[in-house]
């Protein structure tokens, strides 16, 4: 049978006579349960839900009582009847569905509220079995919330319990919602169930080992809305749990530039995780100055001598708890944001003096498991597994007559951390555990050399010594040679160019000794 719509949806208020009340997350539904009592409306439950209203004395029918059928299957099936569900889908502005109700003894149902089983919670466990999170996939659940939300002209739908203030509000001393409330009730509870689905969908592809989904589901509740993007004309929000990860406990709230650079900084210096102390300073997403040091105020102090004018705005992160000594050396310049696991006593204070400066506790870094990026693009999204890949001593494979020494190896092994976070073509020069000069994002590797080498001479730092990572391959000899006409003494590098014996011959001509690593490291 073809289905007649209603020339048009009616944009009355609507006054609600009977309530179905059936959540899993239980806060608040005394008090809405009390609300709608104390209106009037009849309520039906099921379940605990039932019980935990009928123990605050509320009036309260079973959904059994209403279908005129138990519940069954361990409670599998309760609510997936005609009895509940022409109750909700039923458009009572429309005389033949009214007709068609009525014969068949079925009453309008003007509320449903629902909420659905812990399933993400539940798979947060990474021994829960496959049989215990099918259990908590709920199938009356999201049934009852899209029918509702589908029928949002005569029904209205509640999902979350921080839309119970507003909702009571409004219908006391009414009894009604207006079509404007129902309409977005009706997105967001379109959104919960899509949010539900895609967890199930993530689930599955992980227990199966899915290495590329089919179908790409991303589902984020919306955290904030930002002031602007990355420019003022343009609208932006945050989605998803920044609150996991990062304590934003002092200054202005985050803008969309400041997350971004954020994100950037947390990936580089959760490869130092465990380290000797670590300073890096980020500007526009691209490190600046990284080093490591005896100390963190030494590790902060060479980190600045890399570049000494960028830095101005920029932001600091630290692998160790700040004290009070770096926290000087950092606030002689303006740093718009600082990072850190913890802050020693009276670091904090000291820093809050500027009201403008973001201060923010690192609470956990990203990890491995974190495995795959979205990225959008024209007419969708590109989707790829993290760059978490990691080189050792052991990885390397020399290529060139002399082997690097320790202390080389040791730097070689810096700048490969540091070249990963660059922005391809991407270079780094490195000295004692620390970047001498940092060339980024250029059309041309030759020409991110001749940056890091001008960055290095700006900052009067000496390449004598030093050593050179490049995130891909040297197409051509001449970046290797001027390399270590610049004073560098050994190169890092993926390897595989056709032109590799002839790069190999030009570090061997100036005695220089080259590791390849197999790994490409660009940052697109």
């Amino acid at each position: 049978m073809a289905l007649q719509p209603l020339s048009a949806l009616p944009e009355t208020p609507l006054t609600i006579k009977r309530a179905l009340l059936s959540v899993a997350d239980k806060t608040g539904i005394e008090q809405l349960a009390k609300t709608l009592h104390e209106n009037g409306i009849e309520i039906i439950s099921t379940g605990g839900t039932a019980a935990v209203i009928r123990k605050a004395g509320i009036p309260v029918k079973d959904v059994n009582e209403l279908t005129g059928f138990p519940e069954c299957l361990d409670g599998r099936v309760k609510t997936l009847h005609p009895k509940v569900h022409g109750g909700i889908l039923a458009r009572t502005s429309h005389k033949p569905d009214n007709d068609e109700i009525n014969k068949l003894d079925i009453t309008p149902i003007e509320l449903v509220v629902v909420n659905l089983y812990p399933f993400k919670k539940t798979v947060k466990n990474e021994e829960v079995t496959p049989a215990i999170a099918t259990e908590n996939i709920d199938i009356g659940g999201p049934t009852m919330i899209r029918a509702a939300a589908k029928n949002f002209a005569h029904v209205c739908a509640l999902t979350n319990p921080n839309q119970y203030k507003d909702f009571s509000e409004e219908l006391t001393g009414s009894n009604a919602i207006s079509f404007k409330t129902r309409r977005r009730l009706a997105r967001e509870a379109f959104e919960h169930t899509a949010d539900y689905d895609a967890a199930i969908s993530d689930y599955f592809a992980r227990i199966d080992d899915v290495e590329l989904l089919e179908q790409l589901s991303v589902s984020l509740k919306k955290s904030g809305d930002l002031r602007y993007g990355e420019n003022p004309h343009q609208r932006a929000g945050v989605y998803g749990k920044q609150t996991d990860y990062i304590d934003c406990f002092h200054g202005k709230e985050l803008s969309y530039n400041n997350y971004l650079d954020i994100d950037s900084a947390l990936h580089l210096i959760a490869d130092f995780k465990g380290d000797d102390p670590t300073a890096a300073i980020f500007k526009h997403t691209v490190p600046c100055g990284v080093a490591t040091g005896n100390s963190l105020n030494e590790a902060y102090q060479r980190a600045f001598k890399t570049d000494t004018v960028s830095p101005f705005g920029g932001i600091v992160i630290l692998n160790k708890s700040l004290d009070l000594e770096t926290a000087k050396s950092i606030d002689s310049i303006f740093t718009e944001i600082i990072l850190a696991p913890e802050y020693e006593e009276g670091v904090a204070e000291f820093l809050m003096e500027k009201k403008n400066r973001r201060l923010i506790k690192i609470l956990k870094l990203p990890e491995n498991k974190d495995q795959f990026r979205v990225r959008s693009i024209i007419g969708g999204a590109l989707y790829q597994e993290a760059d978490h890949v990691t080189v050792t001593a052991k990885d390397l494979k020399v290529v060139t007559h002399r082997q690097p020494n320790e202390d080389e190896l040791a730097d070689l092994l810096f700048s490969w951390k540091i070249v990963k976070h660059v922005k391809s073509n991407g270079i780094v020069y490195g000295k004692d555990r620390a970047t001498c000069g940092i060339g980024t994002g250029q059309t041309s590797r030759v020409e991110s050399s001749v940056i890091a080498v001008r960055k290095a001479m700006n900052a009067e730092l000496s390449l004598k010594g030093s050593v050179i990572a490049s995130d891909a391959f040297f197409p051509f000899a001449d970046g290797v040679i001027a390399a270590a006409q610049s004073g560098a003494t050994a190169v890092i590098q993926p390897g595989g160019s056709v032109r590799d014996e002839e790069v190999i011959d030009a570090a061997n001509k100036y005695d220089m000794a080259m590791v390849f690593t197999g790994i490409r490291h660009f940052k697109h």
